[in-house]
């Protein structure tokens, strides 16, 4: 249940009202040399690890150009973000200058950019080769426009990507007002909802990282700790292990109650719930994991009996994701075990407030959520979380998450899930 790109939570600002998560609040000199010496004898766990190859990416361009005649569509257009990093393999910052990839249903993905960094985009081009550059002044829109007649689109509906900002899509529309223009999910969501072995060998990987790197971190937690300093200690320990550190949500207490934690600083007791929340990168691909555990104390008999509640509801969810499905089982199968129990109903509190669980790839957030109301049948390849938190306000909450995909036989767990409240880390 991490704080995510789908979550539209701004991090940032988010991390700055609650100081939990490393990486966005500033650490102290002492406290990060305390975790470097913490994480030192770490090593990577990235031997044998590949990026998706230039052939994968050609095949995924292949396939959205198929989906594109199969809807009648002319082209895509894709902004800067993962969708761009997904098909063509470029990272670029969405400023405020336009740059897109148009992939049309026939021929080359071409590209429309800033003429100063043109020599720069031309040096991360593996697929496609044709750039097209726009001047400072000179309208981009324009010149985007005209890449669409080139290619013999100037009727047809064109297709806009999901994140393409506003004041682009806009731009594109005033100046070709005649083309009708629709959601590229039709798209964009079967290409990357379902899941190559390359992509579920570096999503497994990265949940080998965050994993580890979670376990190591807990053998080191100490009465008096703040829940920054966990974070901070979670996130090097990612680093060390060969991961790019995504986010360490770490509360203690009541603070575990609330999915997205407090403003209140929480200093660590013992008896205390220790809730985490934690994920990396790995070459693109996401882990998302839960683990809640009670910290230098035997568990209350209340702790222990929420907790297996938790593992019980996780465990129906799990049970409940066959293929052909429907996403929602998965949430109806997990949210009956608890409220069964007297808790909600529904996403009342005390129980579980928010969906069982979000779709996870390149975004640690993406489609295919388990939540009521989704009809999306599951298929192989698919990936989500399975996540039912159990939140009493004034108490504790308690949440596991781990992260499951799809294949024939049904769902396959890429770690697993906690054997017991002594023992988390399975």
């Amino acid at each position: 249940m991490s704080i995510r790109r789908r979550d539209f939570i701004s991090v940032t600002s988010f991390a700055a009202a609650t100081g939990l998560i490393a990486g966005f609040s500033s650490c102290s000199s002492e406290l990060q040399k305390e975790n470097a010496e913490s994480t030192s004898s770490l090593k990577p766990m990235t031997d044998g690890v590949a990026p998706i190859s230039v052939k994968e990416r050609e095949d995924r361009v292949a396939k959205a150009q198929r989906l594109l005649v199969e809807n009648r569509m002319g082209a895509l257009v894709i902004d800067s973000g993962t969708s761009l990093s997904y098909f063509t393999g470029i990272s670029w910052w969405p400023s405020e200058r336009t740059m897109v990839a148009i992939i049309p249903a026939k021929g080359g993905v071409k590209y429309i950019c800033p003429g100063f960094e043109e020599n720069r985009l031309r040096e991360l081009i593996t697929i496609g080769t044709e750039v097209y550059a726009w001047q400072e002044d000179e309208s981009p829109y324009r010149l985007i426009v005209n890449v669409f007649k080139n290619a013999g689109i100037e009727s047809g509906p064109v297709a806009i990507e999901e994140s393409v900002r506003f004041f682009i899509a806009d731009g594109i529309r005033k100046e070709a007002p005649q083309l009708n223009y629709v959601s590229g999910d039709p798209v964009t969501i079967p290409c990357r909802i379902i899941k190559s072995a390359a992509e579920l060998a570096l999503m497994q990987r990265a949940s080998d990282i965050t994993f580890a790197a979670m376990k190591h971190s807990v053998s080191r937690l100490n009465e008096g700790m703040s829940q920054s300093e966990f974070s901070s200690m979670i996130m090097s320990a990612q680093n060390e292990l060969g991961g790019n550190a995504d986010f360490a949500l770490c509360l203690f207490g009541e603070a575990s109650a609330y999915p997205h934690g407090t403003t209140k600083p929480q200093q660590l007791k013992k008896g205390d719930i220790v809730l985490m929340d934690c994920g990396c990168q790995l070459h693109g691909y996401s882990s998302d994991i839960t683990r809640t555990m009670v910290f230098g104390a035997k568990p209350t008999k209340r702790q222990e009996e929420i907790w297996n509640l938790e593992k019980n509801a996780q465990a129906a969810g799990f049970a409940a994701a066959k293929i052909g499905a429907p996403c929602e089982a998965v949430d109806a199968a997990a949210r009956k075990v608890i409220t069964d129990a007297g808790f909600g109903p529904d996403y009342k509190l005390p129980g579980l407030p928010h969906r069982t669980g979000h779709g996870i790839g390149m975004d640690g957030h993406e489609w295919g959520n388990m939540v009521r109301g989704n009809k999306k049948l599951l298929e192989p390849g698919m990936c989500f979380s399975i996540e039912p938190t159990i939140s009493i306000i004034g108490e504790f909450g308690v949440r596991f998450e781990d992260c499951v995909y799809m294949t024939e036989a049904g769902p396959k767990w890429f770690t697993q899930p906690s054997k017991s409240i002594l023992e988390p880390f399975s």
